[in-house]
């Protein structure tokens, strides 16, 4: 299979060049492994994946970097009691150690490994491939274009690319080479397999993997809405306490993601529960018992699906800045919202997600909303599905959804 670039490689090496410790953490099949045996071909690999290994790494786990300066230790969330060995090991040695650790879930979440490493490591999310590495479009994109405000961006018609296709594909980068349809749903059923019966096992207990998978499965119909978790486990014959340690269960493996409230205007009521995102599109429709084109477009939860496209992308876009690009959304009591606000230091760009070939003015009425209360906003965005690029209103642009990316 050939190797898709990766854009948040050339942040790992510089991470790499100048800290003891770098942690890669993502979902299972992301591209972790690949990318640092691709990018890092001379460090010692190990991955805890590897049975024959284990039992190595419960006698000495200082074994696996015996003689060796440069380490990747894969999976590492499998034994915890590896960072207080890494930590012992950066510590003692006065040679220029370095290691990166790897593993598809939240090392931060995980009891003790903060106090572990704390100021010796650093923090790396991966995400599935977007579309602009996909492509291999330059690092530098039209998002990146859309921060600076000197920059010249003329209404244009652009090649239209259906985001039904990718919706119902995914980007998880062993989809790319499948065949067809068919072989998709095959693979995101095994993976959802292996997450239940193995990955979260690994990590904790749980009573009913059936109750998870509703769970799951429920979340998946909710992706790009507004966190309730007292409907979901209305709907699921769950306990709230139930539901809230199973979502903290798939935000600490990656498959979930919570986005808080943009709540910075004491002179207006807004909502402040945060909105919860599925890592991947292909996946959300999976679970929800979406398989095909036709039931897809006559889904009522459409909009969510192409929301968590976009969201996906945002978030590995946001994951090459330092300091990280935070994300947020924003609502009023009243109704009004704007389904992503980026915040870039003290700067601002709102976006509105639509799910329509044509742009229409009607459809910024939120954004516009949006600037008179915060007129530091940079630029608003109207992200659709359609081809034009072109400005709707001086400080309001409507793009497609895969021209941000490339």
């Amino acid at each position: 299979m050939i190797y898709i670039k990766r854009r948040l490689a050339n942040k790992i090496k510089s991470l790499v060049d100048n800290f003891p410790v770098t942690v890669l953490t993502g979902a299972r099949q992301v591209g972790k492994s690949t990318l640092l045996q691709q990018e890092f071909p001379h460090f010692s690999y190990s991955s805890m994946d590897d049975f024959h290994l284990q039992e190595k790494v419960r006698l000495d786990p200082s074994s696996l970097w015996l003689h060796q300066d440069q380490i990747i230790l894969d999976e590492v969330q499998k034994f915890p009691f590896l960072l207080e060995a890494v930590k012992l090991a950066v510590d003692s040695q006065s040679q220029r150690m370095r290691f990166i650790l790897s593993g598809s879930a939240d090392l931060l979440l995980m009891k003790g490994v903060s106090e572990s490493l704390a100021g010796r490591a650093v923090y790396l999310d991966l995400f599935p491939l977007t579309i602009g590495e996909e492509k291999g479009a330059p690092d530098y994109n039209n998002l990146d274009r859309l921060w600076d405000p000197e920059s010249k961006i003329q209404n244009q018609d652009v090649d239209r690319i259906d985001p039904i296709p990718y919706l119902l594909r995914g980007f998880f980068p062993p989809l790319l080479k499948l065949p067809g349809h068919e072989q998709v749903l095959a693979w995101l059923e095994g993976y959802t397999r292996t997450y239940l019966e193995r990955d979260l096992r690994d990590l904790s207990q749980v009573g009913s993997l059936i109750d998870f998978r509703q769970l799951m499965q429920t979340a998946a119909l909710r992706t790009g809405a507004i966190l309730n978790q007292a409907n979901i486990a209305r709907d699921c014959g769950q306990s709230q306490a139930t539901v809230h340690r199973y979502i903290r269960l798939l935000e600490a493996t990656h498959l979930v993601t919570r986005v808080p409230a943009f709540t910075r205007n004491r002179n207006k009521r807004l909502v402040k529960s945060p909105k919860l995102f599925m890592l991947d599109p292909a996946l959300s429709l999976f679970l929800s018992g979406i398989y095909d084109t036709e039931t897809l477009k006559s889904s009522r939860e459409l909009g969510g699906y192409f929301e968590t496209l976009v969201y996906l992308h945002i978030r590995a876009w946001a994951e090459l800045q330092t300091p990280r690009a935070a994300i947020y959304y924003w609502r009023t009591v009243s109704g009004r919202e704007v389904d992503l606000v980026i915040e870039k230091g003290r700067n601002l760009l709102a976006l509105e997600i639509k799910m329509t070939p044509k742009p229409m003015v009607h459809d910024i009425k939120n954004l516009l909303y949006f600037l008179e209360d915060y007129p530091e906003t940079i630029r608003a965005v109207l992200i659709h599905a359609g081809s034009a690029v072109e400005w709707l209103h001086p400080k309001v642009i409507a793009v497609p959804w895969w021209w941000l990316d490339c």
